[in-house]
């Protein structure tokens, strides 16, 4: 019978015969062991001839080939013990010193002289792989005695590289302009994602993102698909000049759309917001419009759609930017006094206010300092007013102290109420946070108490209305004093009491918190004693009241009419409240710069002569321009008849480019047609109202004694 038959009988394969004793033996020992047990010798000093070889068996040349694998098994049981490689995972370690190094290799060599060639040149390879190893932990330079040493050293060199510091504020000079505004944080889905996890925010968005039809990547929106295809409006961009590190643009109305402007003009004289629709349809991006029509949805509490169109007429508008205008930087500059960069203005501050209703005051922070850095020395919006109010709820109370502590010296920002109470409280929530040291704590708990006596003793007036906001009932000894009195209240000039009714009215409830109010209540006595004892900052603080708040700027005015707080806003002055306020252009300034001829922005219901006044209050769509009844009411000088001022003459102009050629007076066309089609409206008119006009006859009853009335009891 031959040998395959009777491997076949036995279940064997052909290389699998046992071979004979010390054929090949291996030794896997750990270094470390070895060198812990040390050279086993034998009672006169010698080692041993088999000694340290407890090697096993290799049935297969061919699981040589896995013995790199097989070197680093895992420690069974805390210790490395060798095993027979065809059987069990051999276990190993990865680390090699140069003292066992030696012995291995002489192993090694003693082994392969007894191979055969084959086996031979497997454990040559062995030994060129343990070499490379062992060049690369020696290169590495990982030899320690000591382990901890090691971990230290490693951990400070993570930390050079890394710039990691101990916690506390950074130094000045590693810090970013104060201005500076950060592109993450203008998109509200990451803080949305923040609060609820992206899977909840972006779940319906995904599939749609690929199918997006705008390719322009933009950062203050994000282009919907049920909006109208983009098509450039005629708005552009140009840098104006550039010095001291400071580039100033401005917006650019091309010849279209000053055309659109006008329009959109007439269309806000008619007081009819569909007109302002028609003019959308074919002109989906002009701005204005969609500004005006947003505060029209608004009023009607479709807060969804009124958003929307915010979000377009930033699109439009960052779609026009000019290649070196930059949103972050802090260095480029809108003037307010052009009517073109008033739209980006009031379009940041909509958006900035849905973001805040919205839960997102972290990026409606952001949106602040956008608006504070394109003119942060004038602040047309007087966004200083309301980015305290932004920061604490943003919960970002180092950026408003630093705020402060940065810019106290040249603005006076302590001068104004909101700052002057926002910052102690800033100080106070900073100290009840328990990862900060006990010292840092400490010293932020008595920085809070010192700014806000500050700010009691400075505005008096204060304290009594943000209990009653709060509804807290404050203590007899404190309501009957006549420091925080009502007196207090009634004494404060009018330009003072406008800014603490804008603060109370927006951040009162920052203040409700029971540890917040008990931190007040302490501090107010402290400064009651301070009154009581004589202070001389109490008269110094008094008098400063008198002379600084004498009348609010008109920036400030603009401010509380975009609030739309209503404390604020009843304490207007009446020059103020008196005036005609538009929606897409509130409170314009004084010394406005145009471009191009436009008219005036006046209602035409207060200029005009008593039979205009009379039909339009007949028709609210009634315009001179539309009936032409100005050339029937005066045949040689206008205004004859009635008395009334002619249109102002920077309209004549315009109202004349904007008819077709044909139609205008001097051309003789279609005057007489306009003529009839206006006395048509007004007969129409005044046929509708004679028609509504009903007069009962309310019959007197007849009492029972015709012959009078008696006397009186």
């Amino acid at each position: 019978m031959s040998r395959r038959a009777l491997r076949r009988l036995r279940g064997e394969q052909r290389g699998q015969e046992p071979l004979g004793p010390g054929a090949l033996q291996f030794v896997f020992r750990d270094d470390d062991d070895a060198e812990e047990e040390g050279p086993k010798r034998g009672p006169g000093g010698r080692r041993p001839r088999d000694a340290g070889k407890e090697g096993v068996r290799v049935n297969n040349r061919f699981e040589l080939i896995n013995v790199e694998d097989l070197e680093e098994g895992p420690v069974v049981n805390g210790e490395r013990s060798t095993c027979v490689l065809a059987d069990a995972v051999v276990s190993g370690n990865k680390r090699r010193s140069q003292s066992g190094s030696a012995e291995t290799q002489k192993d090694d060599e003693g082994v392969a002289g007894t191979a055969p060639p084959e086996q031979s040149n497997a454990s040559g390879k062995l030994r060129k792989k343990k070499k490379k190893q062992k060049n690369k932990k020696n290169s590495a330079g990982e030899t320690s005695e000591n382990g901890l040493e090691d971990i230290d050293r490693i951990l400070e060199r993570i930390e050079d590289n890394s710039g990691s510091h101990p916690p506390g504020p950074p130094p000045l000079s590693s810090k970013k302009h104060v201005l500076y505004v950060e592109h993450r944080h203008l998109n509200p889905d990451t803080e949305l994602k923040r609060y609820f996890g992206a899977r909840a925010v972006l779940g319906e968005q995904r599939p749609r993102q690929r199918q997006r039809v705008y390719p322009k990547c933009t950062w203050l929106t994000t282009p919907k698909s049920a909006w109208p295809r983009y098509t450039k409006p005629g708005l552009s961009m140009r840098l104006l000049e550039s010095r001291k590190g400071l580039s100033c643009f401005a917006f650019e109305h091309s010849e279209e759309y000053q055309q659109t402007q006008l329009k959109f003009l007439a269309a806000v004289e008619s007081m009819e917001p569909n007109n302002i629709v028609v003019l959308l349809q074919t002109s989906p991006y002009h701005v204005d419009s969609l500004l005006q029509l947003s505060d029209a949805c608004r009023f009607q509490d479709d807060q969804e759609m009124a958003r929307d169109l915010v979000e377009r007429a930033l699109y439009s508008m960052e779609c026009a930017f000019h290649p070196l205008f930059s949103l972050t930087s802090g260095t480029c500059r809108l003037d307010y006094r052009r009517p073109e960069n008033r739209s980006f203005y009031l379009a940041l501050y909509k958006q900035m206010s849905f973001l805040e209703k919205r839960g997102c005051p972290r990026t409606a922070l952001e949106y602040c300092k956008l608006i504070l850095s394109l003119e942060p020395d004038e602040d047309p919006l007087c966004m200083l007013l309301l980015i305290d109010h932004m920061a604490l709820r943003a919960r970002n109370y180092e950026y408003l102290i630093r705020l402060f502590q940065e810019w106290e010296a040249h603005r006076n920002l302590s001068q104004l109420p909101n700052f002057a109470f926002s910052v102690p409280l800033a100080y106070f929530l900073l100290s009840q946070q328990a990862d900060l040291p006990e010292q840092e704590l400490t010293s932020a708990r008595e920085k809070a108490s010192l700014l806000l006596r500050q700010a009691l003793t400075m505005f008096p007036g204060v304290l009594m209305p943000l209990l009653g906001y709060c509804s807290v009932r404050p203590d007899t000894a404190v309501a009957c004093h006549r420091f925080f009195g009502p007196e207090a209240e009634i004494s404060q000039p009018p330009a003072l009491s406008q800014l603490v009714s804008l603060y109370l009215g927006r951040s009162h409830f920052l203040w409700k918190e029971p540890a917040t109010m008990s931190w007040l209540e302490e501090t107010v006595r402290e400064v009651l004693q301070a009154v009581d004892a004589g202070d001389p900052a109490v008269e110094a603080c008094e008098s400063r009241r008198k002379v600084l708040y004498q009348r609010a700027p008109r920036n400030i005015h603009r401010h509380v009419v975009l609030s739309e707080i209503k404390e604020a806003v009843a304490a207007l002055p009446p020059d103020v409240s008196t005036q005609p306020v538009l929606g897409f252009d509130p409170l314009p300034p004084v010394d406005t710069i145009y471009s191009y001829i436009r008219p005036e922005r006046l209602s035409p219901v207060s200029h005009g002569n008593t039979i205009a006044l009379f039909f339009r209050s007949l028709l609210p769509n009634y315009t001179m321009r539309l009936c032409g009844f100005w050339g029937l009411l005066s045949t040689g000088s206008r205004g004859e008849l009635g008395g009334g001022a002619g249109p102002h003459p920077r309209m004549a102009p315009l109202r004349r480019a904007s008819l077709p050629q044909g139609e205008r007076p001097e051309d003789g066309g279609a005057e007489g047609l306009d003529h009839n089609q206006g006395l048509n409206r007004l007969m129409l008119a005044v046929r509708d109202m004679m028609a509504n006009f009903h007069f009962h006859d309310l019959e007197v009853p007849r009492e029972d004694h015709p012959e009078g009335d008696g006397e009186w009891d």
